[in-house]
């Protein structure tokens, strides 16, 4: 295979740049002459034969024919690959020494960091050494140190020993007392638990549908005391009561207690009435000693009625005392009117009269209209149902003397709250003689107070 001139250029700049040898020439071709014909013979010029010898042809030399010199395709190359292997050669040579006089100038510099780099040395040692020499003298006194500190150590741990066995014996001492003051107090306790346990009925109430047996009456825990004059706050607990019975059993009947009950307010008396009416439980009423007035209202109106024979029951017209003008009175008479009929109509109808009649009959009575009958007669006139010889509390289950009534503050004003009683805001003060009386609550100008009030105990504020 024959290379071309410019490859072979090539790969000599190539080797030359690389500063390797330029690679060896390539032999010469040789040419080839063509075979001679097996059968011919080869000839001379003359025509004659030439001499074979085996398989060889030999030709004379004075009958060769010389071929002229052909030139040499590489020759410009070598030339100038010589040229730039002189040049690469005179460059290194240039650097070289430019090295050997950058080494001549670093030398001393050199010389001073070695010099610097020794004296850093001698001076670490000397501190090293120094520091080992005043270790070993501080050893002494660390030593010392480090005895004392463990003395303190032993002699605190000594002192917390005597501590904690003191703290212990303080401590068992105070358990000791502790288990006699648990001992006491648990004592004390059960004392206590068993005078309680002694102040209770330990039964449980009786709800009865059909609470009448015979002529005994039994309560349940379903009561509500209605003590006092009825105001406003009278009729809005007594309804809370109600509709909380109510919500606990729709079945069971609910007792309105009267004990001493003088009358009261004709607004707070209706509203009590429709809340005994729209209870879905039966709600009943029980006279003890003594019903007036709108209390003798609620009695008389109420789904069922029982009371003592010689409980007093007393009805009587409405009575107002009024300020103002004429105008004012006429205005205040009709306005007492409506609630007369409203509230004696009803009382009239259930005992067979008419109100007039009802009235004639008032006015037979006493000549003040104030009707009093005991409760085994007033039976007869239908103001109250059943007449019981006996009422068993069956809630009363713990001692009344075990709870000590709340004292009332000094100086304030005293509220008539007999046992039972809800709180109706009627103040206990006396007048400017010094008598006793007690003060009502200011009532809603529509408002008017249908009670029993013969000796004028009871004042309008």
């Amino acid at each position: 295979m024959k290379c071309t001139t410019p490859a072979l250029f090539s790969l000599l700049l190539t080797g030359l740049a690389l500063g390797e040898p330029l690679p060896p020439k390539p032999p010469a071709a040789k040419e080839e002459k063509p075979a001679a014909p097996k059968d011919e013979k080869p000839a001379t010029k003359d025509g004659k034969p030439a001499v074979i010898s085996g398989q060889k042809i030999e030709i004379s030399v004075a009958e060769k024919t010389p071929e002229p010199a052909k030139p040499d395709p590489l020759e410009s190359i070598k030339a100038e690959t010589a040229k730039l292997v002189a040049e690469r050669e005179r460059i290194a040579a240039q650097m070289a020494l430019e090295q050997t006089k950058l080494d001549e100038k670093l030398a001393v510099r050199k010389r001073a960091l070695a010099e610097i780099q020794i004296k850093l040395e001698e001076m670490k040692a000397k501190s090293d050494l120094a520091e080992a020499e005043q270790r070993s003298k501080d050893y002494a006194d660390i030593m010392e140190l480090r005895r004392k500190g463990e003395r303190s150590s032993m002699e605190a741990s000594i002192a917390k020993n005597e501590v904690d066995t003191e703290g212990y014996a303080m401590r068992r001492e105070e358990n000791a007392i502790r288990r006699k003051t648990s001992a006491l107090t648990l004592a004390m306790e059960l004392q206590q638990k068993e005078t309680e346990s002694r102040t209770y009925a330990g039964k449980a109430p009786a709800y009865l549908k059909e609470p009448v047996q015979g002529n005994k009456l039994i309560l349940s825990d379903r009561t509500i005391a209605l003590n006092g004059v009825i105001t406003s706050k009278t009729a809005d607990s007594l309804a809370d009561r109600i509709a909380y019975f109510n919500n606990r059993d729709e079945e069971a009947p609910i007792f309105i207690v009267i004990d001493d009950c003088p009358g009261g307010s004709v607004m707070a008396g209706y509203k009590i009435i429709k809340a005994m009416h729209g209870s879905k439980a039966p709600v009943y009423t029980v006279v003890k000693s003594f019903a007036a007035s709108m209390a003798a209202c609620i009695t008389t109106l109420s789904k069922k009625s029982f009371a003592y024979p010689n409980a007093i029951i007393l009805h009587h017209q409405l009575s107002a005392g009024i300020m103002g003008n004429l105008t004012q009175h006429r205005e205040s008479v009709k306005e007492l009117e409506e609630w007369w009929k409203r509230l004696a109509d009803p009382v009239a109808q259930k005992m067979g009269l008419t109100r007039d009649e009802f009235i004639t009959e008032m006015y037979k009575k006493s000549s003040t209209g104030d009707w009093n009958e005991f409760a085994d007669n007033a039976q007869k006139l239908k103001w109250v149902d059943t007449i019981v010889e006996e009422i068993e509390e069956t809630a009363l289950i713990r001692h009344p003397d075990s709870t000590q009534p709340a004292q009332p503050q000094t100086g304030m004003p005293i509220r008539i709250l007999p046992p039972g009683h809800l709180d109706n805001g009627v103040v206990e003060s006396a007048d400017e003689r010094g008598k006793p009386v007690a003060v009502l609550p200011r009532l809603n100008p529509l408002d008017a107070y249908w009670m029993y009030n013969p000796d004028g105990y009871f004042r309008l504020q």
